[in-house]
């Protein structure tokens, strides 16, 4: 199956059609009168599909098991055609389309079982998915373009030349991947006064945002939030409550951090862990999401 543990979890729905058509006006009236020999059909139909979506994954190999957390099925009856409206709605890291198209399919299936003793000629077509709503896709095209990004690693070790970065490459892989320029990607000392300055200086600069990784733990070094505590007019409180529940769902340690988030000015800016896995985790967690906000610093939408 395809790797969603990097996912975040949001609502998903899916809306899916099918569509019945009977041979005869007689088969329409036996299904409004409830004299088809075999039962009711759009009840009995209706919970097969219900039935049916709960086991979408036993029967495609590549889909997840996935909390199925709402389904309804409606009827549309037009003339000789039954059109079938299946939703599903769910919380989780990944769509619910497949589910919603086999729901629909089991019950055009169940309602062709229960009607073919007295109708020889039914046809089930049109199953397909007719909307759906939920994951980044809702939402990539509503950020702006324009966006410029600082990133910052606070350590000795990598500063004094004793270790690679691999964290910063990381936040500025994920950022390229959002579509934010790179303005600057520097590698400072774990020192008050330097991290203060490039904050400073950035936000002086009109950049955008702000990430810093490193120096965010509990050993004496790690200095960065309380350098850039007291720079920030507002700490956005969201992104670091959503950083740390990321984290803690993948490893025992997160709870540690010490993440910060806040902006100066128009500048948004972001204090990550230090360690690789970390500092991609917590890129994962808010991004592309996090660029929302600035349409609320700055305003008009770019396309």
């Amino acid at each position: 199956m395809v790797d969603i543990t990097h996912k975040v979890t949001t609502l998903r729905t899916a809306v899916s059609q099918a569509i019945v058509k009977v041979s005869k006006p007689e088969t329409i009236e036996a299904i409004k009168n409830d004299t088809v020999p075999k039962g009711n059909v759009f009840a009995m139909s209706k919970a097969a599909g219900l039935l049916g979506v709960k086991r979408t994954p036993d029967i495609l190999p590549d889909c997840h098991p996935i909390p199925i957390e709402f389904t309804s099925v409606e009827y549309e009856i037009n003339g000789l055609e039954i059109t079938v409206l299946f939703t599903v709605k769910t919380i989780y890291k990944t769509g619910v389309e497949v589910e919603a198209m086999h729901g629909a399919s089991v019950v055009a299936l169940n309602m062709y079982d229960m009607l073919k003793p007295i109708d020889k000629g039914i046809e089930i077509s049109t199953i397909k998915l007719l909307k759906k709503k939920g994951g980044k896709s809702d939402f990539k095209d509503s950020f702006r373009k324009d966006l410029k990004a600082a990133v910052v690693v606070c350590s000795d070790t990598i500063s004094a030349g004793h270790k690679e970065d691999k964290a910063g490459k990381a936040i500025i892989e994920k950022l390229k991947s959002c579509n934010v320029s790179i303005a600057e990607y520097v590698i400072i000392p774990d020192e008050i006064d330097t991290i203060q300055d490039k904050a400073k200086t950035y936000q002086e600069q009109g950049i955008d945002m702000v990430i810093y990784t490193g120096g965010t733990g509990l050993s004496g070094r790690d200095v960065t939030p309380e350098a850039l505590l007291p720079l920030l007019d507002r700490r956005v409180s969201g992104i670091e409550e959503a950083i740390r529940s990321y984290g803690q769902g993948r490893m025992p340690f997160a709870m540690l951090s010490r993440s910060v988030a806040g902006t100066m000015g128009d500048t948004l800016v972001l204090a990550l862990p230090g360690s690789t896995n970390g500092a991609k985790e917590s890129m994962d967690a808010i991004f592309p999401a996090v660029l929302h906000s600035f349409r609320i610093l700055k305003g008009a939408r770019h396309d």
